[in-house]
């Protein structure tokens, strides 16, 4: 029987609390999120903040689906600590290398500027990290698509799915998704877990 381990059950509960605590502020929910560090609607507590928030139902039900698919066998390898540390970690990483992407657009094209007071919000980076750990740690496991419905290897999908993520994110950087945050807990996922590898 599949059973969810605690700290994906405790990060499940505050990512749904705090979309529907959010809800009550109205507009000013998106003080949550987090702005380029040039843009004045930028404080330092939404580094960590973004990462529990999420813009509708639809995008906390797809990233909460993908915590509670990868996060408890890989809790149950790493314990409890070191899941919550890599969960975090690949959190920050795909905001590093989502403000560094927008920071290259701008200098690119001065016409870009106006991004910086575009807010990014989801733990779309973090799931994507776990996505990243799962298919180095169980790269054999079958994958059942959702579309179209057929099985996958996990290293494929994972592979396939970050290279469409880095493609959306050159062709089409401008598309209200942060396809770069996507890429870097991905990035940062496969980095952490090659140095326990080399630490081991």
């Amino acid at each position: 029987m599949y059973r969810i381990t605690d700290t994906v059950k405790h990060l499940l509960i505050i990512n749904v609390l705090v979309y529907f605590g959010t809800l009550l502020l109205g507009p000013q929910r998106y003080a949550l999120a987090v702005y380029f560090p040039t843009s004045e609607f930028f404080r330092p507590y939404q580094i960590v903040t973004h990462m529990f928030m999420h813009g509708n139902l639809t995008h906390l039900f797809f990233n909460m689906f993908g915590l509670f698919m990868f996060g408890p066998p890989l809790e149950s390898i790493w314990g409890p600590k070191r899941f919550l540390g890599y969960y975090l970690i690949t959190g920050f990483g795909a905001l590093g290398l989502h403000l560094l992407a927008t920071y290259i657009e701008i200098q690119m094209d001065p016409g870009m500027a106006s991004t910086i007071n575009v807010p990014m919000l989801g733990a779309s980076g973090a799931i994507f990290g776990l996505l990243a750990g799962f298919g180095m740690i169980f790269p054999n496991a079958t994958i059942m698509l959702l579309f179209p419905p057929i099985p996958i290897k996990a290293k494929y999908f994972v592979l396939i799915y970050a290279a469409i993520e880095f493609f959306l994110g050159v062709s089409n950087p401008n598309g209200g998704v942060a396809h770069f945050a996507h890429v870097g807990g991905a990035l940062f996922g496969v980095l952490l877990v090659l140095y326990w590898r080399y630490k081991r």
